[in-house]
C-alpha cells in the first residue's frame, strides 16, 4: 500500500492509500472492505484506492488484504501463532 494524500487536522487524520494488487484479487479486496463501510474505489488503471480515517480501519484494510493476498500456508502459520497467545 502507498501513501497517497494526508490530510490533518486538529483531531483527524485521513489516509488515501493504493492497494498494488492483481484485478481479481482487487475485487474480492474491494466488496470485503464495502461490506465494512471502509471507503474504497477501483480506478481505471487496475489499481484500489482506500481511505484510511482511523487506526481500526487500517487494522481492518491490512487484515482484509492480508487474508486475500497471502498463500495457505502463510494463513496457516499466522493462524497457528493466534492460538499460542
Amino acid at each position: 500500500m502507498y501513501p497517497i494524500s494526508y490530510q490533518n487536522s486538529t483531531s483527524i487524520v485521513s489516509v488515501a492509500v493504493t492497494v498494488d494488487v492483481s484485478r481479481i484479487d482487487r475485487w474480492h479486496i474491494y466488496h470485503r472492505l464495502q461490506e465494512l463501510t471502509i471507503p474504497c474505489w477501483c480506478l481505471e488503471d487496475g489499481s484500489l484506492r482506500v481511505e484510511v480515517n482511523d487506526s481500526i480501519a487500517a487494522i481492518l484494510v491490512r487484515s482484509v488484504v492480508h487474508q486475500i493476498v497471502a498463500s495457505r500456508p502463510d494463513l496457516l502459520k499466522w493462524l497457528e501463532s493466534c492460538w499460542q497467545i
